[in-house]
């Protein structure tokens, strides 16, 4: 792994043995978490097959700029993040965006073009309330625990494996996801809930592989079926699979999809 700086962004990148694919792959965490998420899995993976592969930090995340100032960003602000970064990739990259990654790559499309995207587990362009209703009713602790981790109080650690994962998970690596977790913008969740939610009319239709996990707590397959109509897709639901689909044990499976995917595509 190569861990370095577009600007003042962090940006973890896997450059392949033998380059096999025109475009790179940019991938763009979620909330509460940062690039890490990627490098457990993701990152190495697709470089063994002939991609080169980037995880970037967005604003206020892991070691991006300014921490400090996190709940002043918004979600213009880490489409910004995206744009900054695939400016200085060598060929316009594949965007795969996870959860709150998924809607920053819905609300890139408003003003930029991308080879493909793929959104897994992604915030639909309706938004977050049918989430939050959807929490509320069915698992009010998980969701107050969210609003803890929001502020930066301490959770119950039972709570990140309900919100992330269905298969077992060992203790000392969700111990360490904990960790690494971190508060998230407030700006951008009320971007998410109701004040910037992406316009499909104004989006480039660039190809799209959209993706959700049967057991997800958090962006429950209804929800992703959702995005799919929203853009004429088909959504795709992986069984046995919570929300944290790049770090569950199966992880793998996904890996195979969006790989198999891109390759139908020459990309």
């Amino acid at each position: 792994m190569n861990a370095t700086r577009f600007g003042e962004l962090e940006v973890l990148c896997h450059a392949p043995e033998h380059a096999a694919h025109d475009h790179p792959l940019l991938f763009i965490h979620g909330a509460y978490v940062s690039a890490w998420c990627w490098e457990e899995h993701f990152l190495p993976w697709f470089a063994r097959r002939g991609w080169a592969a980037y995880a970037v930090s967005l604003s206020g995340h892991g070691k991006s700029r300014r921490r400090d100032l996190l709940d002043a960003y918004s979600l213009d602000d880490y489409v910004r993040d995206v744009a900054e970064v695939a400016a200085k990739l060598p060929a316009p990259p594949v965007l795969i965006g996870h959860s709150m990654g998924g809607m920053v790559v819905q609300k890139y499309l408003e003003q930029y073009d991308a080879p493909a995207t793929v959104l897994m587990s992604a915030v639909p362009p309706q938004g977050l309330m049918g989430s939050a209703f959807g929490l509320m009713l069915k698992r009010p602790n998980l969701l107050a625990d969210l609003n803890n981790i929001m502020s930066g109080n301490d959770v119950n650690i039972d709570s990140l494996r309900e919100a992330l994962f269905h298969q077992p998970v060992p203790p000392r690596d969700l111990l360490r996801y904990y960790r690494l977790s971190q508060p998230e913008s407030h700006r951008a969740i009320w971007d998410m809930s109701l004040f910037n939610l992406p316009q499909p009319g104004r989006m480039h239709r660039s190809p799209m592989l959209i993706l959700g996990a049967e057991h997800d707590a958090l962006i429950p397959p209804d929800q992703v079926h959702m995005t799919a109509l929203t853009y004429g897709r088909q959504a795709e639901i992986f069984p046995d699979l919570g929300h944290g689909m790049m770090l569950e044990r199966d992880w793998e499976r996904v890996a195979i999809r969006i790989a198999d995917w891109l390759g139908e595509r020459n990309l």
